[in-house]
């Protein structure tokens, strides 16, 4: 299996409803290391699974558009709560979008896509999906 990871960041604030949070219910800042990566089975003729460049254009302009936001006033998120665990799972869809679109490439065979989010350097939460 081939893999082809990308990195970028985003700095976004939110708040968290429920007891189950803490703090965390009062409106804050967080800051994410963006992992995306992108696997599958085979190459294309030329040997690559993604392009690289355009895997990291994509990633940074779905990331543009949460950074420096307040993601509880984001009608994309619909009042739910913007975990990690459901960031990640935004990131990945907005990546497979683009994805299927054609944006990264020649990317047929991409099978697989996994978007980490790193909330610290002890910490982070997944979502994998198939493009």
């Amino acid at each position: 299996m081939f893999s082809v990871t990308v990195r970028d960041h985003m700095m976004v604030a939110h708040s968290l409803r429920g007891d189950v949070f803490g703090p965390a219910q009062r409106l804050h800042g967080a800051t994410f290391v963006v992992d995306a990566t992108f696997r599958g089975e085979t190459l294309s003729e030329e040997g690559i699974l993604v392009d690289i460049g355009r895997a990291t254009e994509e990633l940074r302009d779905v990331l543009t558009g949460l950074t420096y936001r307040n993601l509880d006033d984001e009608p994309s998120f619909g009042g739910a709560n913007t975990t990690t665990e459901v960031l990640a799972r935004h990131v990945a869809d907005r990546l497979a979008e683009r994805l299927n679109a054609g944006a990264l490439g020649p990317a047929a065979q991409v099978t697989g896509l996994v978007v980490t989010l790193h909330e610290s350097h002890v910490a982070w939460a997944s979502y994998e999906r198939v493009p």
